[in-house]
């Protein structure tokens, strides 16, 4: 709801923004003029980003993007920075990693593709280029979140957008969420909006293609989110076939919009309690505490579900869960999927540029 108090902080954070404006302009005008160096490499480098902080689906269509190049027999690299991760430099991730020694969403890259090599940087170009000297087998290297990382040039930018919250509907930080102005959308070769209603009309998608006003070389396409069966993270039985209205379900989120993953399990039955926090939420003991206390007072037939995310989180917490928590707790896998039949020319712009 909007509030009197809500306008005065929005209108105190717009000046805020305007210098930010100034900053990133600058900065970005640095990098087109060549006065800062961006560095090319002798392999595809493929960027995965948003012009947003949080929330876009990068993780879910990067995982598309291992399986489509996957199948092409190609040997797969991820890097990215390792957000909110206790180490610092290059790491190169082994089936010992844990969460703080890769962060949350690298440690499910690995889990879930433990075929490939998940590595983290800050340091993009140093972590390029020790792939390269690593793993000289390396086909392949995927970029996760470096849009606004312009000391590389990645031969190919996929830029995401959130439909409900499109980049053209949004404002710079501290007053919005943006990262950069939206002209930095010029730099994507492909945009695709993320996390649509499978329902999407092709009316709305072209009103949807005016609004973003996309150069002539620039493709775009909408995603939507599917959902696989929930897994258990511990030693819950097997997810049960029959959910129905008779089940309460706590969900537990630790993701910039968990809106579509509520919306999906409200499908499944009307009784779902919902606890939100923070994206990358580090979970504290009274917190763990709360959460159980939480599912002890629902009623009978009930499970704990959670995103792939939090899960990676939550297995390193496991010494402070109860049994009846570790029993009860479930992650929900995703997957992406590309509406209107625009799959195949997709994966097609992928492997033409794999080919150039």
């Amino acid at each position: 709801m909007v509030t009197r108090n809500n306008i005065k902080i929005y209108n105190s954070l717009v000046p805020m923004s305007l210098v930010f404006d100034i900053g990133t302009k600058l900065r970005n005008a640095l990098y087109n003029k060549q006065w800062l160096s961006s560095k090319s490499y002798p392999l595809p480098v493929i960027c995965v980003g948003n012009l947003a902080v949080g929330g876009t689906g990068k993780t879910p269509h990067t995982e598309y993007l291992i399986d489509l190049l996957q199948a092409q027999g190609l040997h797969v690299a991820t890097l990215s920075r390792g957000y909110k991760r206790q180490t610092k430099g290059y790491l190169k991730a082994t089936p010992q990693s844990t969460v703080q020694d890769i962060g949350d969403e690298p440690w499910q890259l690995m889990q879930n593709h433990p075929d490939i090599t998940v590595a983290v940087d800050e340091d993009r170009c140093h972590g390029i280029e020790q792939l390269m000297q690593e793993q000289p087998k390396t086909d392949v290297i995927l970029l996760d979140d470096a849009f606004q990382h312009r000391s590389v040039k990645a031969g190919l930018n996929i830029l995401l957008t959130d439909y409900r919250r499109l980049y053209t509907r949004d404002m710079l930080l501290p007053a919005g969420r943006l990262r950069e102005s939206k002209n930095g959308a010029r730099r994507a070769h492909i945009v695709i909006v993320t996390k649509c209603p499978t329902n999407l009309s092709e009316a709305e998608a072209n009103d949807i293609q005016a609004e973003l006003h996309l150069l002539p070389h620039q493709q775009l396409y909408f995603s939507t989110i599917a959902y696989a069966k929930p897994l258990a993270i511990f030693d819950a039985a097997p997810w049960p076939q029959d959910i129905d209205a008779t089940y309460t379900l706590l969900a537990i989120t630790g993701i910039a919009h968990p809106e579509s993953m509520i919306d999906y399990l409200h499908s499944l039955t009307p009784h779902v309690e919902h606890m939100s926090y923070a994206d990358h939420h580090d979970f504290t003991a009274k917190e763990l505490q709360q959460i159980q206390q939480t599912f002890a007072q629902l009623p009978e037939k009930k499970l704990i579900i959670t995103t792939q995310k939090d899960a990676a989180r939550l297995q390193s917490l496991a010494s402070l869960l109860t049994p009846a928590i570790r029993q009860h707790l479930y992650a929900l896998p995703i997957q992406v999927q590309f509406l209107h039949q625009q799959q195949t020319a997709f994966n097609q712009s992928i492997i033409n540029y794999l080919n150039r």
